[in-house]
């Protein structure tokens, strides 16, 4: 799931959330259910993926994919998966971000930037701090949910 997530994070730069929304299922049919075992053996299907108009064909970000699919897998043969890796930055406690309006909220912070340069420096493609803080969004590495959201209180009271 994480691996799903950041690359449809991958997917979103520079477009709206929407657009891929609409198209996730195709996504997820195209990066065969984002299996990364699967999706890093998919170069040979780069000419079909670069073609499929039901999906985002932006030839970077599908090689970005395909590359860190190779990265998560390789963590496994470290004996590390790709949920410890992330985890291990924040030390297994989500950020509890304390904002009164989404006005507040940053495109990116100092770990992000931290996350981001580890990232790079092992291989990761296309993880640039505002890829990644969105990703950490997503993941539930950090809450910015608005202080007066359900949401927030829910996160909160978890982690507390």
């Amino acid at each position: 799931m994480l691996f799903e997530l950041l690359s449809l994070e991958i997917m979103q730069a520079g477009l709206s959330w929407q657009t891929v929304l609409n198209k996730r299922q195709a996504l997820k049919a195209a990066f065969e259910n984002f299996d990364y075992r699967t999706v890093q053996m998919l170069d040979s299907q780069l000419p079909q993926l670069l073609t499929n108009d039901k999906i985002i064909r932006n030839r970077r970000k599908i090689l970005a994919i395909i590359s860190n699919a190779r990265i998560i897998d390789s963590l496994e043969t470290q004996n590390k998966s790709f949920n410890q890796y992330l985890w291990d930055f924040i030390k297994w406690t989500p950020i509890q971000h304390h904002y009164q309006s989404h006005k507040d909220l940053p495109r990116t912070d100092q770990t992000a930037r931290q996350i981001s340069n580890q990232m790079k420096s092992d291989g990761f493609k296309f993880t640039g701090p505002v890829v990644v803080y969105s990703f950490m969004q997503a993941a539930g590495l950090v809450n910015d949910h608005e202080i007066s959201c359900y949401r927030y209180k829910e996160i909160t009271q978890t982690h507390e």
